[in-house]
């Protein structure tokens, strides 16, 4: 892997500690990889492509094509109209988990937020950030402006996950703040019942909001890699479970692929890009999920 691609996986992001740099190199290390790869061997199937070469415009870029070739083509466009972004994050305590002691899922969702602004003023769309837990704690109206970023990524530097959360009120909340049609990009766990969650994200489809779910887990709420009894902790309550952890597992992972199937299907009949992804996954993942999206919806 070259030296900026590198900094696409999170144990390597978690040795910088300034946020901005994180971001920035999460960034530069995808573009790295879009001027890095091989064009050989495919046929296009429409005249209005060709391929991508360095210096072209990310924004041209058509993401639909690469997610079936992994081949980057570039096609003409009309005149597009800027859409406002919302980083949506949430504040509570269970987004400060981590198993390995890497990056929490938090952590993770901070530098992912913070490369997703980074490149949405890159393109010069406005962007804004929003922070919740039981309420709205910040809201940073969208702007396209350079200095937006520096404004958002000192909000984020300085947000620390605690307590409860209300996703769905604060959903509610942010779809009566939204001016215009809105790109809602959010951030949780999900650590809540599912249904008052998805009537907030209908809320947001039924404004003309496009709605990208990103399901941030720890690898190890995905693996469940623990074996023999083992005392569980709920973070945001005093409650504690010692279970066996060998006998449990099967029964957990049904449960968790039930649970993100839910919300795959649930949220696939209204049109809300849901987008599961754990504490271990590259950040180039979720920056070609965002692309993808900006590109189909707009």
């Amino acid at each position: 892997m070259s030296s900026p691609e590198k900094y696409l996986r999170p144990e390597v992001i978690q040795t910088v500690a300034r946020l901005d740099l994180r971001a920035r190199f999460i960034v530069e290390g995808f573009l790295a990889g879009l001027h890095a790869s091989p064009f050989q061997g495919f046929s296009v199937e429409f005249s209005e492509h060709r391929k991508y070469a360095p210096g072209d415009d990310i924004k041209n870029i058509d993401w639909g094509v690469y997610a079936k070739t992994e081949r980057y083509y570039v096609k003409k466009f009309e005149a597009e109209t800027n859409v406002s972004g919302y980083l949506v994050m949430d504040l509570s305590a269970s987004m400060a988990y981590t198993f390995r002691q890497e990056l929490t899922k938090f952590e993770y969702a901070i530098c992912l937020a913070a490369a997703l602004g980074y490149l949405m003023i890159h393109q010069q769309d406005p962007v804004g950030l929003v922070t919740f837990d039981t309420q709205i704690r910040a809201f940073l109206p969208p702007k396209s402006k350079r200095s937006q970023l520096a404004t958002i990524l000192s909000v984020l530097s300085g947000l620390k996950p605690a307590g409860t959360t209300d996703v769905a009120a604060c959903l509610h909340r942010v779809a009566s703040m939204a001016r215009g049609k809105s790109l809602i990009v959010l951030f949780s766990d999900l650590l809540a019942e599912p249904g008052p969650i998805l009537q907030a994200l209908h809320h947001h489809r039924h404004k003309g909001n496009e709605v990208i779910l990103f399901h941030i887990l720890d690898e190890a709420e995905v693996h469940f890699p623990f074996d023999g009894v083992v005392e569980f902790e709920d973070v945001e309550s005093p409650e504690r479970l010692t279970l066996d952890a060998r006998g449990m597992r099967d029964d957990y992972l049904a449960a968790l692929a039930e649970f993100q199937k839910h919300y795959r299907t649930e949220c696939g009949k209204v049109g809300v890009d849901y987008v599961p992804i754990d504490t271990s996954v590259n950040f180039d993942k979720a920056l070609l999920e965002y692309l993808i999206q900006r590109q189909r919806r707009f």
